[in-house]
């Protein structure tokens, strides 16, 4: 079989660069895409080149981002603009291929193995895609190319702005294996902290790497991680017309003051479940457990899990479980600046679902009953059409 052809198609700063299209005057200034400092979400969300480099990041602070340029403009988001430009260049991608796969509003990978005797080699449609969303958008894209998704997700970071990079099965070694593991698909940072105390720094300590050794670290994600490291990632793109099933669903809040009572959490657990239960019903899934995000004002991030004993979509079930979780593991020591709900262990909804012989369950089935019947009725006249009391403004 011959081997595949992928692209990974990365539109370089994203929010800036399409942000910059309104504002002309703006190029030759660094500029950075921010959240509202006043409603607390004041960190990086994007950058153009002149600010990366004066090492202006990406989720940092905009008072550090200042601290390194006192000059950088700032720009609020204008996210409708960006998903508006994210399906011009999918219509594009479109052109080549149907197998298309969205990582992000920015970035898809691309199997274009069956296009190559209508447009040519993975590298000359690469530079063809290039082009095009330079003329017809106005921003550029990094395109890497590979036999695999990870190489080709590896490639397209590794020349920016508006760059094509070729991994092949015959170079990829030298190209690849002197990187470090923090560049592979996947490796988060506590991975590559675990990794780096057993002296393993690059991809290519990581290939080289016992399989026992991996899988004692790092149990089933480090058999995966070497899997990537030696190039034999087969994991399929996506077809276009695949439908969508979300692996996991949550929110978070951030809020303009900090939490700093339980009431305050309940309040925005509530709010949140119904709009998970809401995403839940639309894919037909239950929630096999939860999980609590929580992230106190010196920004540090814990998270709590729990498996449910029977799977529910019911908004009223999620909050009780959340704060369960809550109520075990916070003690509301210092303020949080955001919390989270997240529906996880997800399950098909259509599946049969283990009876509860014992009645020990009856209360909760009596309210998913009831949430059932609440959730019929906004959908027949309108979300706002019921609410919890909880959730109801004094204004209101």
């Amino acid at each position: 079989m011959a081997d595949r052809v992928i692209l990974h198609c990365d539109l370089n700063n994203f929010f800036a660069s399409v942000s910059l299209l309104s504002h002309p005057s703006l190029y030759s200034l660094p500029v950075a895409v921010c959240g509202d400092k006043e409603e607390r979400h004041g960190i990086i969300l994007a950058k153009n080149e002149l600010a990366k480099s004066y090492g202006v990041k990406t989720a940092e602070a905009i008072f550090e981002a200042k601290a390194k340029c006192p000059d950088l403009v700032l720009l609020k988001p204008d996210y409708e603009k960006y998903r508006e430009y994210s399906a011009a260049a999918y219509n594009i991608y479109s052109k080549y291929t149907d197998m298309i796969e969205p990582f992000g509003i920015d970035e898809c990978w691309l199997d274009v193995t069956g296009s190559r005797l209508l447009f040519g080699d993975g590298e000359t449609i690469a530079h063809s895609i290039r082009k095009e969303i330079k003329a017809q958008l106005g921003i550029t894209v990094s395109v890497g190319v590979s036999f695999n998704k990870a190489f080709a997700k590896l490639g397209s970071d590794m020349k920016k702005p508006d760059a094509v990079t070729v991994i092949s099965k015959e170079n990829f070694k030298d190209k690849v294996w002197p990187l470090p593991v923090s560049d592979l698909l996947f490796a988060g940072k506590r991975t590559c902290e675990r990794l780096a105390d057993c002296g393993i720094f690059t991809i290519g300590d990581l290939a080289a790497c016992s399989d026992g050794t991996l899988k004692h670290l790092l149990g089933k994600n480090g058999e995966q991680l070497k899997k990537y490291a030696l190039g034999l990632d087969d994991s399929p793109v996506a077809h276009q017309n695949d439908i969508y099933i979300p692996k996991s669903v949550g929110r978070s809040v951030t809020r303009a003051k900090d939490f700093t009572s339980r009431d305050e959490v309940l309040e925005t657990f509530t709010e949140l479940a119904e709009d998970i239960s809401d995403t839940l019903r639309k894919y037909s899934l239950l929630a096999g457990g939860v999980q609590v995000h929580i992230r106190n004002s010196a920004l540090n991030v814990r998270e709590f899990s729990q498996a449910l004993e029977h799977p529910t979509n019911s908004p009223t079930l999620l909050v009780k479980k959340g704060m369960e979780l809550f109520d075990k593991n916070v003690f509301l020591d210092q303020p949080l600046r955001s919390v989270g709900l997240r529906a996880i262990n997800l399950k098909d909804g259509d599946i049969a679902i283990q009876q509860d012989f014992f009645g020990v369950l009856e209360s909760d089935e009596k309210q998913e009953k009831i949430d059932d019947s609440v959730w019929a009725v906004k959908k027949k006249f309108g979300r706002d059409s019921l609410k919890t009391a909880r959730t109801v403004k004094k204004d209101d």
